[in-house]
């Protein structure tokens, strides 16, 4: 008989996961194929009365929205795991996506089986069944960190989802799970391999602002403000199928927020297969997707941070984008004393860049007018760096700023998510397509990389930045000589 009472992950998928309804408990169980129904999400099972199987424990495995998904729901999404959903309405979300509660609500049963507040509960739920599984958190600490509003509403859904009360739950968790910490709260960071490490601190390094972010030893850190407070992470590889993060936190409340902000800085949100399987067959870029298809593109913490970034680098190389990024977090960061790895401030706020006097900085008056008028933008709320918002939208509004261009918007388009973002006149894009032989217009090389152009730049770049050093005799023609082409082409 079909029965209802548990879900099995069957196997892996582009999309996502399959999930599976079965007779009984436990990962062997092989049902008849009448008696099998199919979800994209776990949500969307436990939405029809499944329940996860205590075996192979779904909310411990990365679970993308699959690529399928119109635009405007992977945005609604987003806007979820960001907490739009924690104390705001499906009403409010829709508005921030300009649409209607009932539009959005059809649209999300058509195409993941749930609604979002469906979602916003099992995303929830999952997470404080993780932090019961690894942390040593009270009962109460884990209600909070997970964002419900109370213990009651705690309480309910996680009977509603795993048909049991918290404490009940606490009591099975497995002596492996625990996660010893010497000092802060250690998370996993579950990803869907493979997934290159390497690649992404290394991208994260060239681009770390000094004071606030360091790598060293494979070790990405960096500091962060909570409502004002100061607060460190640190990531690192842990396992075959997850990071590690390390929160050092002024509060725990919200904590799933931290840890989901930190995954998709690393990229460990993301499910690189159907980009891969998009681009393993293209003639200039095939073989640099199948050596290496774990390659993730880089997310941001920050979205200000990286905008300014973005703008700080159109005059320079990426050294000279550092020291002029560290100059600014000198003058105008708050400093956190006692902390060690070169970090030493937070990240300015955009009321702060927006009063100040960046010119003294040594920044080009260029520049520095556009990342003033970028911050004024941002603390008045008429220029949004979020997941709100589309591709086309969010380059526009960039690129109506004086000084920004749109390679410049499409780096920061590409660093908040964007998948099909692609900043053409990046250096060391240019200087890739170049070493690869790429021949024919770059509008037609590029469109056969929609939609999964951000893939594509991620890839460009990692291969540049393997070319050899400036002082090489190989070095001729390096991304780095190509800085100064650079400074006037990013303003296109």
């Amino acid at each position: 008989m079909c029965a209802v009472s548990t879900i099995h992950r069957k196997r892996p998928t582009a999309c996502g996961y399959w999930w599976t309804g079965c007779g009984r408990p436990g990962c062997g169980a092989k049902p008849l194929a009448e008696n099998v129904r199919t979800f994209e999400l776990a949500a969307a099972a436990e939405a029809a009365g499944f329940r996860a199987c205590l075996r192979c424990r779904p909310y411990r495995i990365a679970g993308p929205i699959g690529p399928h998904s119109p635009e405007l729901v992977c945005r609604a999404v987003q806007l979820i795991i960001e907490g739009a959903l924690d104390e705001g309405t499906e009403a409010a979300l829709g508005a921030r996506l300009a649409v209607s509660s009932r539009h959005l609500r059809r649209l999300f049963n058509d195409h993941l089986g749930v609604t979002p507040d469906q979602l916003a509960r099992s995303r929830r739920a999952h997470f404080a069944r993780r932090l019961l599984d690894d942390s040593e958190l009270t009962v109460a600490d884990v209600a909070f960190a997970s964002g419900f509003g109370s213990l009651r509403s705690f309480n309910r859904d996680m009977r509603e989802v795993f048909r049991a009360s918290p404490v009940e739950l606490r009591k099975r968790r497995r002596r492996a799970d625990r996660l010893a910490a010497d000092g802060g709260l250690t998370m996993r960071l579950p990803f869907q391999p493979p997934f290159d490490w390497d690649s992404i601190v290394a991208l994260l390094a060239e681009r770390a602002v000094p004071g606030v972010e360091s790598v060293e030893d494979r070790v990405y850190r960096r500091t962060i403000s909570l409502d004002g407070g100061a607060g460190v992470l640190e990531v690192h590889p842990g396992g075959a199928d997850h990071l590690l993060l390390r929160a050092h936190l002024p509060y725990g409340e919200g904590l799933i927020h931290v840890v989901e902000r930190a995954g998709r800085m690393v990229g460990v949100d993301a499910d690189a297969g159907p980009a891969v399987a998009h681009l393993a067959g293209d003639p200039t870029i095939g073989t640099l997707v199948t050596a290496r298809p774990g390659i993730r593109v880089p997310g941001a913490w920050g979205a200000l941070e990286v905008a300014i970034h973005a703008i700080v680098a159109q005059d320079g190389d990426l050294a000279q984008a550092r020291a002029r990024m560290g100059t600014l977090v000198q003058n105008f960061g708050q400093p956190v004393p006692g902390l060690d790895h070169g970090l030493t401030h937070l990240f300015p706020s955009a009321d702060v860049l927006a009063a100040g006097d960046l010119a003294a900085t040594g920044l080009p008056p260029t520049t520095a007018d556009a990342v003033r008028a970028l911050a004024a933008g941002v603390a008045a709320g008429d220029v949004v760096l979020d997941s709100s918002i589309g591709l086309a939208d969010l380059v526009d509004s960039l690129t109506a700023i004086p000084g920004i261009g749109t390679t410049a918007a499409h780096q920061v388009a590409l660093r908040l998510g964007q998948r099909d973002a692609f900043p053409a006149s990046d250096p060391y894009v240019r200087w890739a397509l170049r070493a690869l032989d790429a021949s024919g217009p770059a509008e037609e090389i590029t469109s056969r990389w929609q939609p999964w152009r951000a893939v594509a730049a991620t890839h460009l770049v990692a291969y540049a930045a393997s070319a050899p050093s400036p002082g090489s005799p190989a070095s001729s023609g390096s991304p780095a000589s190509a800085s100064a082409a650079h400074v006037s082409a990013s303003r296109r």
